[in-house]
């Protein structure tokens, strides 16, 4: 005679077999919703107008990798000044001395929470403020400094974080050998901390490389656009959104290898833990 959870067993679904009518409703659900969409979608009219292949040559032909070679130089000078302010920040949030401390902390409380658009206007407005100001290696100044600037706030959090992680010991056996403090940074702490945060600082500089595209804000010429600006302003002469397409899909040229790269650091670094 069986028992009585035997017999509900059988009358009802395993918990696998629940698990596996829920996958197998969720993969129906996806494939009649693609369905859908496939059927009822103008793809004619979608390939015109984002797809046309005689406005993705004109693309290339008037300057898509020149608007791309501008948005990696952009991008790389936001990122070194990021860099090297997220440190100097990072290193003063970890001070001992107090207005180190609350200098860094109003800095990047007060860039995190400005859009990074709003700092690109004000950098572009400041000759107004200062009467014959003026940026140094204009347009890439100015670009390098609104972008380095909101990237340093950021990058400083992820570098402490990973000051932070270091070992106390290694510091303490250096001090003890007679190394002074700020050699012990150098040589010790800081090397350890970049490798350690590597995966996070990647995802930052693919944050820049989407922030490169508010430069257009500044109004700069079209020998100096990037390749939102590039896009935008070919999509308006055309009257057709391929260009602005062709410039996204270079984006992904840049971000996807570089998301590849986060996903391989991480998973080096979680072998060696």
């Amino acid at each position: 005679m069986s028992a009585p959870h035997d017999t509900v067993e059988r009358k009802g679904l395993s918990p696998r077999q629940r698990a596996r009518r829920s996958r197998l409703i969720q993969y129906a659900i996806l494939v009649l919703l693609v369905a859908f969409a496939a059927v009822s979608a103008d793809w004619g009219q979608i390939g015109t107008v984002f797809f046309e292949p005689k406005f993705i040559e004109a693309a290339f032909r008037d300057g898509l990798l020149s608007a791309l070679v501008k948005t990696l130089e952009y991008t790389a000078g936001a990122f070194v000044i990021g860099l090297i302010g997220g440190t100097l920040l990072a290193l003063m949030r970890l001070s001992s001395v107090g207005p180190y401390r609350w200098i860094a902390t109003a800095y990047i409380e007060f860039f995190r929470g400005l859009p990074a658009i709003v700092v690109f206007i004000a950098f572009s407005l400041l000759p107004l403020a200062f009467e014959g100001m003026r940026i140094p290696f204009d347009p890439y100044g100015v670009v390098w400094l609104a972008l380095g600037i909101v990237a340093a706030a950021y990058m400083a959090e992820v570098i402490r974080a990973g000051i932070q992680a270091v070992p106390k010991g290694q510091v303490e056996a250096a001090r003890s050998l007679g190394m002074p403090p700020g050699l012990a940074t150098r040589k010790i702490v800081l090397p350890q901390a970049f490798r350690i945060v590597l995966p996070p600082l990647t995802n930052d500089l693919i944050l820049l490389v989407k922030d490169s595209s508010l430069v257009f804000i500044i109004g700069t010429s079209a020998t100096a656009y990037e390749l939102t600006g590039f896009g935008r302003e070919l999509a308006n002469t055309y009257a057709n959104l391929t260009p602005l397409v062709t410039a996204g899909f270079c984006y992904l040229l840049i971000t996807l290898p570089l998301g590849l790269l986060v996903r391989r650091l991480e998973s080096k670094a979680a072998r060696t833990r």
